[in-house]
């Protein structure tokens, strides 16, 4: 048992027991000061100073086969899996093929599926699985499920200011983590949304959905995608104001939620967009960009990574 789920049957294809995944990589984060938030997002403003304390830092955004086994070790059923609100068991899975192509479709309802056995298991629903997928990053994760996950391995989720501190990787003033220029020397930095948003994803970078973790250059600290692929959550509840009272020193994040959609659903904070950020709608992978998701919904953008505080 764990957090008072029952221990559920499953078969995780391609995805054995008797090869556990090698350990996760922390990569250390240096205490020090920094330029939070971003002039280009209203809910990044205004750009502050914080100091946040070193910490150790998930190298990567946690796998397939590293959920997997945290699962095959504690029974811990995802929210996607359970019933919830009297709806069957099931997430939302991005498909753009609705919207005209060549037309920016606005209303992102039009965006996503809600498709029953949809889960991290099976990221596009009933008849998709992780074959191949082992090392990309675990999607349709609610907050509370990478809670219990961090929990599970002696960690935690990071704070919004650790996140950003992390993702800059020393950077101050930049328009990316990597630096001002989206493609360097003609390279890709992030795995992102190319060509029109939302109906045709180019896939110039290489993928059209999630990338393994290290596809692309670790940032100064070491740290890999902290720009695209997934969402990733942050342990900050969220507020678009936070920032014009935000304490300097090791801010925790306000003490309760604005549902910046008026629907009164308190939000957690997310981090550095996913492959469906796209210059033409969302560049939400710019550094400093905040996100924001209901904590008992996962989507298939949406995963995590942990932290540890210094001994």
């Amino acid at each position: 048992m764990l957090g008072g789920m029952a221990v559920a049957a499953f078969t995780l294809l391609n995805l054995s027991a008797d090869a556990p995944p090698e350990p996760m990589k922390e990569v250390w984060v240096p205490a020090g000061e920094f330029t939070m938030g971003s002039e280009d997002f209203d809910d990044a403003k205004p750009l502050h100073t914080v100091y946040v304390e070193g910490f150790w830092m998930d190298e990567t955004e946690v796998t397939n086969e590293q959920f997997a086994e945290f699962v095959r070790q504690t029974g811990y059923v995802t929210w996607a899996e359970r019933p919830f609100g009297g709806a069957p068991p099931g997430a939302g899975v991005f498909d753009g093929s609705r919207c005209p192509r060549g037309e920016l479709c606005r209303d992102c309802r039009n965006w996503w599926d809600y498709r029953e056995g949809a889960c991290w298991r099976h990221p596009e629903g009933p008849g998709s699985d992780l074959r191949g997928r082992e090392k990309h990053p675990v999607v349709h994760i609610a907050w509370e499920d990478a809670l219990a996950y961090a929990r599970w391995a002696g960690k935690r989720l990071p704070t919004e200011a650790e996140w950003e501190r992390a993702a800059r990787g020393g950077l101050e003033g930049k328009r990316y983590y990597w630096g001002d220029e989206l493609r360097p020397g003609g390279k890709w930095m992030a795995n992102t949304w190319q060509g029109d948003f939302p109906s045709e994803n180019s896939g110039q970078d290489g993928f059209v959905g999630t990338a393994p973790v290290k596809s692309f250059p670790p940032n100064a600290y070491g740290l890999y995608d902290m720009a695209g692929n997934v969402w990733e959550w942050c342990a900050d509840w969220y507020r678009p104001d936070y920032y014009a009272v935000s304490p300097k020193n090791n801010p925790q994040g306000p003490q309760s939620s604005i549902d910046p959609d008026g629907r009164d659903e308190p939000k957690r904070v997310q981090r550095g967009g996913s492959f469906l950020c796209s210059d033409n709608y969302c560049v939400r992978y710019r550094a400093g960009a905040r996100g924001q998701g209901e904590p008992k919904t996962g989507l298939s953008h949406t995963g995590f990574r942990c932290v540890r505080s210094a001994r």
